[in-house]
Order: C-alpha cells, then structure tokens, then sequence
C-alpha cells in the first residue's frame, strides 16, 4: 500500500485550509451584500410608499414643482450612499482576499529560501552561479509582487476618491438645481 509523504500531506492539508478561508470571505462578502441589498430595497419601497401618499396628497400644480424637487435630493443621496456602501463592502472583502495571498505568498518564501539553503549545502561545487541565478529569480519575483500589490493599492486608493468625488458632486448638483428651480 502507498503512503503519501508527510510534507504532501501537510501541503494538502494547508491549501484545503486556505481553500475554507477563501470560501468563508467570499460567503461573508455576499451575506454583506445581501443585507445591504435587503436594506436599500426596503428603503426604496418604503420611500415610494411615502412619495406615492404625498403625490395623492398634490392640490395644485405648484405644490407638484415643489414635490419634484423634495423628492429628487433624497433620493440621489441615497443612491449615492448605497453605490459607496457597495464600493465599501466590495473593497473590504477584496483586502480580506489580498491578505491571505500574501500571507501565502510570505509562507511561500520561507520556504523556498529554507529550501535554498539546503541546496546550497549539499550542493556539489562551483553549484554557486546557479545558486546565485535561482536567489536573484526570487529576488526579482517578489519585487514584481510588491510592485503589483503597490500598484493595486494606488489604484483602489484613486478608485475611492473618484467615488467620494462622483458622490459629493452629485449631491451638490441636486442642490443647485434645487435653488435654481
């Protein structure tokens, strides 16, 4: 009978581990978005609700202008909060995913570098030019990594401030609209 190598086993058993995290994240992630869906949806339902009494409630034309503008601000700035709250939740469980790969990453460079060092010991000699090319291969792979993630945080950084700008400016625009009317 076969048995499996014990670091086989170890290593299974760790990306089976990772597997479980990276499921769990993902099923927090749409139970917040869900939740987040069930709150706008109630929200909005119970706004028209509330718009559809008061347009009922509409003598004259007048008081109809004035509705219109009443009700467009709120909704924008719902609409506007709901956008950044999805942004948010979205943001959050991809940090949640990044953290893991780069834990895994910094698991997987100890043990390469362990792995490395052993080579090097019970290397034959003049070996040392292919150490040297494998070490600086490494090298250079984890500095593309640490480019990559500096990279995609700058980007989800700029991507957050364009979205607080969009919001900020449609919400102002509501309001000015609503003073020249």
């Amino acid at each position: 009978m076969y048995q499996a190598p014990e670091h086989l086993v170890e290593i299974n058993k760790a990306n089976f581990e990772r597997a479980l995290k990276f499921a769990g994240i993902a099923l927090e992630g749409a139970e917040r978005m869900i939740e987040l869906q069930l709150k706008a949806t109630k929200a909005a339902f119970a706004d028209s609700v509330q718009g559809a009494k008061t347009l009922a409630s509409v003598k004259d034309m007048q008081q109809f202008a004035a509705l219109n503008d009443n009700l467009a601000q709120p909704s924008i700035e719902k609409a506007t909060a709901y956008a950044r709250s999805v942004y948010d939740v979205a943001a959050a469980t991809q940090s949640e995913f990044n953290k893991i790969v780069e834990e895994q990453m910094a698991e997987f460079n100890k043990q390469t570098v362990a792995a490395l060092d052993k080579m090097v010991k019970t290397a034959p000699g003049g070996s040392e030019l292919g150490v040297a090319t494998l070490r600086s291969s490494i090298a250079a792979v984890n500095s593309a990594y640490d480019n990559l993630s500096k990279v995609a945080k700058q980007f989800t950084d700029v991507t957050q401030s364009n979205m607080e700008a969009v919001a900020k400016q449609a919400v102002s625009g509501v309001k000015k609209a609503k003073k020249r009317g």
